[in-house]
């Protein structure tokens, strides 16, 4: 992420602060993302296999899927049959949909699924795996008729992605508490390399350490921010003002 992208993205991330409801921040989302080909949010938790239907409800934080879909999705079950849920799963990089679509050619519920959800207008997407603190599994969704989203954008999302799912867990609730953590300066500063998009290595030649010193000081920091990955301290770290 170049640094004239992630000023572009703070001052988003600074918008979303503002937002008072899971509705107002799916506004702001579809708003601003809407040059990427983006229609279409939608975040939660990946309820246990067997969880029924009127329940699983309860693990959406924010959608704005069409009404008629979500129906059919709960009325079939289909979130223990969805194949980019599957691959939520087992998978911890922001993957496109069309990369799931035939990945399970023994399966042909898995394929209906993604047929007919682009019945619904749903047919490009990109999901992005995240996790509670608490250890759920969680995704945030982004779809559209046609994403136009390159490499760069991704990195994008997949902040942005973090910062609101966050930022709904607040408004749930059941956020991290808010008590600013006590970084040391070198925790901070490869935080502040690593929002801008910077690998280890990169860091380190910065910094003037090695790649295994990046490492212990980024881990330290997302023990601190209670994180549970890199892009999440990020987040974390940006929300409550630690880095710029």
């Amino acid at each position: 992420m170049t640094r004239k992208s992630l000023d572009q993205t703070l001052g988003f991330l600074r918008s979303l602060d503002r937002t008072a409801s899971a509705d107002d921040v799916a506004r702001l989302l579809v708003s601003e993302l809407s040059d990427l080909g983006v229609a279409h949010v939608m975040a939660g938790t990946v309820p246990t296999r067997g969880t029924p239907s009127r329940q699983q409800n309860g693990h959406v934080l924010l959608n704005t899927f069409p009404s008629d879909w979500g129906r059919r999705y709960l009325a079939r079950g289909y979130a223990f049959k969805d194949p980019t849920v599957r691959r939520l799963c087992t998978n911890t990089t922001p993957f496109a949909w069309s990369e799931v679509r035939d990945s399970y050619p023994d399966d042909p519920v898995a394929r209906r699924v993604m047929d007919e959800a682009a019945d619904f207008q749903l047919r490009d997407g990109i999901t992005i795996p995240l996790m509670t603190l608490d250890g759920q599994i969680a995704g945030f969704s982004v779809s559209g008729e046609r994403l136009v989203i390159d490499p760069a954008d991704r990195a994008m999302l997949h902040l942005i992605a973090t910062y609101a799912f966050g930022h709904l867990l607040l408004m749930r609730g059941q956020g991290a508490s808010a008590v600013a953590a006590n970084l040391a300066p070198r925790e901070r500063e490869a935080l502040q390399w690593a929002a801008e998009g910077k690998t280890d290595w990169e860091i380190g030649t910065v910094m003037g350490i090695s790649t295994h010193g990046v490492d212990f000081h980024l881990r330290s920091a997302r023990s601190k921010l209670g994180s549970a990955n890199r892009t999440q301290a990020v987040a974390v770290a940006l929300r409550r003002g630690l880095i710029i």
